[in-house]
């Protein structure tokens, strides 16, 4: 496939940053770790994975403003572009020494997403996607699920943790869906969840309580690889109130209207 100048920074940024986890992945017990929140941790690897994508960046696009989970908002001269970035999507499966994890890399202009990367260094899997360009797994392309029918499906969520989420109402979900479908999984990164989606591998995902980072570059990839994404309303606020509900144009539908349910009686 055919990439894009602003398209190769990124992968180029993510690929360096990739090639930085692995090597700390690998000796994921001699990590430097501090602890920013109940169940929530940070790791030395996290922010040398963000220091490599900043400066590839900034060196690629001076201008450039960013959104990074570390180091927050970074107002740049350029006030049309944004980078959304995640340098470690999956922290916690990075330090307990599972191979699922990702770096993620949106781009914004004019508040329009037009460009993303999604990178699983210890599986060397990298997803892109353009804005009318269609979504790609190591430059094949990508195609949601075809199923129909939430019977036959399988569909990713994210479990709230230890001092984060609504755990009711995420008992609820899981129990509404459970019960519809042919499968659950947990991946642990929604940025990875969203790719998959993408490649047709789960056929939808939804989760709350999350951030631009994690969902900048899988929103896009979602709907280049054929598929639907939106807050768990049906609408397009997924950044302002954290929900995101994902699949092709039937399972996005039933998705959202099983999430719009009560808890039925047991």
């Amino acid at each position: 496939m055919a990439r894009s100048a602003i398209l190769n920074v990124m992968v180029q940024a993510a690929l360096k940053a990739g090639r930085s986890l692995s090597r700390d992945f690998g000796e994921v017990q001699n990590l430097q770790v501090s602890l920013k929140g109940p169940g929530d941790y940070v790791s030395q690897a996290d922010r040398k994975a963000e220091e490599i994508i900043y400066n590839e960046l900034s060196r690629a696009r001076p201008g450039y403003s960013f959104l990074m989970e570390e180091r927050g908002a970074v107002d740049g001269d350029d006030g049309q572009h944004r980078w959304i970035v995640d340098p470690l999507d999956g922290t916690t499966n990075f330090l307990h020494g599972i191979p699922i994890f990702s770096i993620s890399i949106g781009l914004e202009r004019q508040g329009q997403l037009i460009a993303g990367v999604i990178f699983n260094p210890a599986m060397d899997e990298l997803y892109t996607a353009e804005r009318g360009g269609g979504a790609f797994l190591n430059d094949r392309r990508m195609r949601v699920a075809g199923r129909t029918k939430l019977v036959d499906c399988v569909v990713g969520t994210g479990i709230p943790h230890l001092g984060r989420g609504h755990h009711g109402r995420a008992l609820a979900d899981l129990r509404n869906v459970m019960i519809e479908s042919a499968g659950i999984r947990r991946l642990g990164s929604a940025a990875l969840d969203l790719a998959y989606v993408a490649a047709g591998r789960m056929d939808g995902f939804w989760e709350d309580a999350l951030s631009p980072w994690d969902l900048a570059a899988g929103i896009l990839m979602v709907r280049e690889a054929g598929g639907f994404a939106s807050d768990r309303q049906g609408g397009d606020a997924m950044f302002d109130n954290g929900t995101i509900v994902a699949g092709n144009e039937a399972i996005h539908k039933a998705l959202l209207a099983t999430l719009a349910k009560q808890v039925p009686a047991s």
